[in-house]
C-alpha cells in the first residue's frame, strides 16, 4: 500500500535516497558526452521479452490514447515499433476504429494490439458496482474485436484497477478466461494507476494474469514498493510494461516547462525487470525522440541531473496516495479529478478529460461553499483551484470538443 501519511518534506528525503540508488547505477552505464567525431556505428534497437508471453517487443512502444492521426501510428510501426496500446473508450471510441483501419493493411504476425476496458466502478472506493457482470465486460471484449476488425487481441487488459478484490473480481476473471479459451484474446492483463503495489501483489498471487500494465515513473513516490512488485511480477513470469513514464508531462503547472521525454523513459528502462514503455507520442518530433531511446537507455550525466532536479518539481501527475480523500469533507474523488486536469493541461487531451469527469458522479456544486479548502496535498496541489477549473469543462458541449 501507498503510505498514506507521507508529507512532502519526507518526499523530498525519499526521493533523495532514490537519486542516490536507482539513478546512478554504474560507471560504465553512463553514456559519453564528448564525441570522438567518428561516425558512430549503426545502432539496433534493444528487445526485451514480454514475460512468459514469449513476445519480444523493442523497448518503446506506442500509446495511442492521444493521437488521432493513423500516418502517425503507420509510421511508428514502420519505424520498428511492435505493440500499439488502445482502449474501448480512447477518444469516445473512435480510437479503436482508427488503428483497425491503419493494422488492416499489415499482415497479423508483424504487430501486437493490446487493448482495455473498465467495469463499472465506485470512484469513491474503487470497488466494483452491480452493473460490473461478466456480460458487461464480455460486451466490451466483443465490441473492441469489432472496432479493431480482427478475429483476436494479443492483450486484453483489466483496465484501471485500484484495489485488491477488484483485480479478483469473479465476473470480469470469468469473461477473461471464457473469452481467452473462445481464441478471442491470447494474453489477460491488468492495469493500475494508483495504489500499484496493491494491485500488482494481488495479480501475482491470483496466477490469472500473464501480463501487468503499472504506471511507474521518477517522480512517484512510491517508487521503491512500485518497483519491488515489478520484480515480483517478472519473477512471477508476468510481461511489464509501464505506462505515464514522464511523470504528468509538465514540470511547473502554467509555465510550459516539459518533462524531458528522454530522461524520463531512460529512468524507467535502467529497470531490467520493465519490457517495454507505451510511449503516448503525438508528433513525428516526439517518436524519433522515442526511437533513440529504443537504440540506446543508458542516462548521461546530465540526464540524472536533469532528474534528480525535475523531481523535485510539482507538475501535474498526481501521486494517488488518497490522502486527500480523507481530508474533503464533501468525500470528492480528488485523485480523479486530479488525473482530469492532468488530461487537459498536460496532454491536451479534452474528450478524455470530460469522460472521466462525467463517470464520476459529482454534485452540481463543487468546492464552492467550504469558507477554506482543508485539503493539504502531499505534494503541494492547490486542489480546490485546479478541481474548480477543471470542473467548467463539464458543462462545455461535447460537440464543441474536438
Amino acid at each position: 500500500m501507498v503510505d498514506k501519511g507521507m508529507d512532502r518534506r519526507e518526499f523530498i528525503k525519499a526521493t533523495a535516497a532514490g537519486c542516490g540508488g536507482f539513478f546512478f547505477l554504474s560507471a560504465n552505464e553512463i553514456k559519453p558526452e564528448e564525441t570522438t567525431g567518428k561516425k558512430p556505428k549503426e545502432k539496433k534497437f534493444i528487445y526485451r521479452i514480454l514475460g512468459k508471453t514469449g513476445i519480444k517487443l523493442p523497448v518503446i512502444s506506442m500509446g495511442v490514447m492521444n493521437s488521432s492521426n493513423p500516418n502517425l501510428v503507420r509510421a511508428a510501426l514502420n519505424s520498428g515499433m511492435v505493440l500499439l496500446d488502445t482502449a474501448t473508450t480512447y477518444q469516445r471510441g473512435t480510437n479503436e476504429k482508427m488503428i483497425g483501419e491503419v493494422i488492416r493493411e499489415r499482415p497479423r504476425n508483424s504487430y501486437v494490439l493490446a487493448t482495455k476496458a473498465h467495469p463499472p466502478t465506485d470512484r469513491s472506493t474503487g470497488l466494483y458496482t452491480k452493473e460490473a457482470t461478466e456480460e458487461d465486460f464480455q460486451k466490451k471484449i466483443d465490441a473492441s474485436l469489432k472496432n479493431l476488425g480482427l478475429d483476436y487481441i494479443d492483450i486484453y487488459h483489466h483496465h484501471g484497477v485500484s484495489v485488491r478484490e477488484s483485480a479478483l473480481h469473479e465476473p470480469v476473471l470469468k469473461a477473461l478466461e471464457k473469452a481467452k479459451k473462445a481464441g478471442k484474446i491470447r494474453f489477460i492483463g491488468i492495469s493500475t494507476h494508483k495504489n500499484e503495489p496493491e494491485v500488482i501483489r494481488a495479480a501475482v498471487d491470483s496466477k490469472f494474469y500473464d501480463v501487468i500494465l503499472t504506471t511507474y515513473n521518477f517522480k512517484q513516490q512510491h517508487q521503491a514498493q512500485i518497483r519491488e512488485g515489478i520484480a515480483r511480477a517478472a519473477a512471477a513470469g508476468m510481461g511489464v510494461i509501464v505506462m505515464k513514464a514522464m511523470g504528468g508531462v509538465q514540470l511547473q503547472e502554467r509555465a510550459e516547462i516539459p518533462v524531458e521525454p528522454v530522461p524520463a523513459l531512460k529512468w524507467v528502462l535502467q529497470d531490467s525487470n520493465v519490457h517495454t514503455i507505451i510511449a503516448g507520442f503525438t508528433t513525428f518530433d516526439q517518436m524519433n525522440l522515442d526511437l533513440s531511446v529504443m537504440e540506446d537507455p543508458a542516462l548521461t550525466r546530465s540526464e540524472k541531473a536533469h532528474l534528480q532536479w525535475a523531481a523535485f518539481q510539482t507538475g501535474l501527475y498526481c501521486q494517488g496516495c488518497g490522502q486527500c480523500l480523507q481530508q474533503c469533507p464533501e468525500k470528492l474523488p480528488i485523485p480523479d479529478l486530479m488525473r482530469a486536469y492532468m488530461y487537459v493541461y498536460g496532454y491536451r487531451n479534452l474528450s478524455h478529460s470530460q469522460d472521466l469527469l462525467l463517470s464520476l458522479n459529482l454534485p452540481p456544486r463543487m468546492c464552492g461553499d467550504c469558507a477554506e479548502c482543508l485539503v493539504k496535498c502531499s505534494i503541494g496541489f492547490n486542489v480546490s483551484r485546479k478541481i474548480r477549473d477543471v470542473i467548467r469543462l463539464r458543462d462545455v458541449p461535447a460537440e464543441f470538443i474536438a
